[in-house]
């Protein structure tokens, strides 16, 4: 860190031109990947190139996967072919794959071409999975053992091919099949007896991914078990790869944006912000706007339906935007935990009766407190009587018993919305809070001016 404190910008172009490419090669290897992402992606492109191509081939790619697709599609137009060539192949696999999935079809064959035989097959191995799941998001570095071999043999092999690997913090137990029975920590293989086989060590007791199995189920179970990576296993329980923790801390981050986002009342983006074309970004946010702006139609319908209430009540209308945005408030906050707990799969489709009790019991719960506020804000008000009129007592019951029919049939909408959505087969959380609320304000309208109607006598 003291390099990248020192070595901001400027001193890398100097050092540049003056040709000092030595020391500006050894500060550089000095810096931590991520940090040197940060630091050559502040300078102009030409001197981003030159100095990239100063990196080690290992931390070139370590950095190169730190960048964003913009700025390595930039380098990818300045590097030569041959170190192109290098660099693509020296990349890890689950890397590699993001990068050509971001990349212009045309710049993405131009990768591929450059692959060697057997890097171009594992690349096209796992383009050939559907987005969206693990076989895309998995890398075949890996190291595997035979459960008939010795230790002393298995820890021969995990140094021989472990460099290579993604990670040796687990090793993976093997048949004469291919097909995976266990998985150990290497600490299992330094503390157990050389000479005993590695069925010696094992208990058979694992958790695995299959190929097809969502992105988000990778997420869960690393999560759930605490792991640094899993094993991906194909139809026939043959070990093709494994998922490790910063590949789905990726994903975990990915998954959460697209959520809050959604519920937000926008389809997902499917790029940071700033990197997302105008018209796109337009279109992902009108077409919820439309729906909800047609749905607040209603709202007005149902308040010209209640036209002679106001006029013969004037005062009714001051609270209204009161008894709707709390119902809102109410129902906006119970889908975005039902959504939420869905998310982390701490709530399944069986549940919806238990979440149903929960939340109708808070609705009445919080209907009963807000409604208590309302009440006593009507009849505790200075001047109340002048205000409202000899009619301010059955006013404040108005708001209070509106308040909570309002709160609680919103807490029970944006409880039971995402199931419904679920078991449609849609997204759960396009039951975004907007359009909780817009649904909530068409029935707080009615709910509000019904109650009038039986105590103000205005109906």
């Amino acid at each position: 860190m003291d390099s990248l404190n020192t070595l901001i910008g400027p001193d890398v172009e100097a050092l540049l031109n003056e040709r000092r490419y030595d020391q500006l090669r050894n500060a550089l290897i000095e810096i931590e990947p991520a940090d040197l992402a940060d630091l050559i992606g502040s300078l102009d492109e030409a001197s981003a190139a030159v100095t990239f191509r100063l990196l080690p081939r290992d931390l070139a790619a370590a950095t190169f996967s730190h960048f964003d697709t913009d700025q390595q599609e930039g380098l990818i137009a300045r590097l030569g072919t041959e170190r192109l060539a290098v660099l693509i192949n020296e990349i890890e696999p689950d890397d590699r794959t993001a990068l050509l999935e971001e990349m212009p079809a045309e710049v993405a064959n131009r990768l591929i071409a450059l692959l060697t035989p057997a890097e171009r097959s594992i690349t096209q191995t796992i383009l050939n999975y559907p987005e969206e799941t693990v076989g895309r998001l998995m890398t075949p570095d890996y190291v595997r053992v035979r459960r008939d071999q010795t230790i002393a043999d298995a820890m021969q092999h995990i140094r021989r091919y472990g460099r290579d690997a993604e990670t040796v913090n687990v090793i993976y137990v093997v048949d004469e099949h291919g097909r995976l029975i266990d998985d150990l920590k290497i600490r299992q293989f330094l503390l157990g007896d050389p000479e005993q086989t590695v069925d010696s060590i094992m208990d058979e007791n694992f958790v695995a991914l299959r190929v097809s199995d969502d992105r988000e189920e990778a997420v869960r179970l690393i999560e759930r078990y605490d792991r640094v990576a899993l094993p991906v296993v194909d139809s026939r329980d043959r070990l093709v790869g494994i998922v490790t923790a910063d590949d789905v801390a990726d994903v975990a981050e990915e998954e959460t944006t697209e959520d809050i986002q959604k519920m937000s009342g926008m389809e997902a983006l499917d790029a940071p912000y700033l990197d997302s074309a105008f018209g796109l970004m337009v279109r992902k946010r009108a077409g919820w706007l439309c729906v909800l702006f047609v749905g607040q139609m209603f709202t007005a319908t149902a308040m010209g339906y209640f036209e002679g209430a106001i006029e013969k009540a004037v005062f009714l209308a001051l609270f209204l935007p009161l008894i709707i945005s709390s119902g809102g408030n109410a129902g906006s906050q119970a889908t975005s935990l039902v959504i939420r707990a869905m998310a982390l799969g701490e709530v399944q489709l069986r549940d919806w009766w238990s979440v149903l009790s929960r939340e109708l019991a808070a609705g009445l719960s919080l209907g009963l407190l807000l409604g208590a506020i309302g009440l006593l804000r009507v009849l505790l008000w200075p001047g109340g009587r002048a205000v409202y009129g000899d009619n301010f007592v059955p006013l404040g019951l108005t708001l209070a018993i509106s308040t909570l029919g309002v709160v609680t049939f919103g807490t029970f909408a944006g409880s039971m919305l995402p199931f419904v959505l679920r078991r449609l087969g849609f997204d759960p959380a396009a039951a975004s809070a907007p359009f909780v609320a817009t649904l909530v304000d068409v029935t707080g309208v009615m709910i509000y001016f019904t109650a009038a109607a039986y105590l103000l006598r205005v109906g």
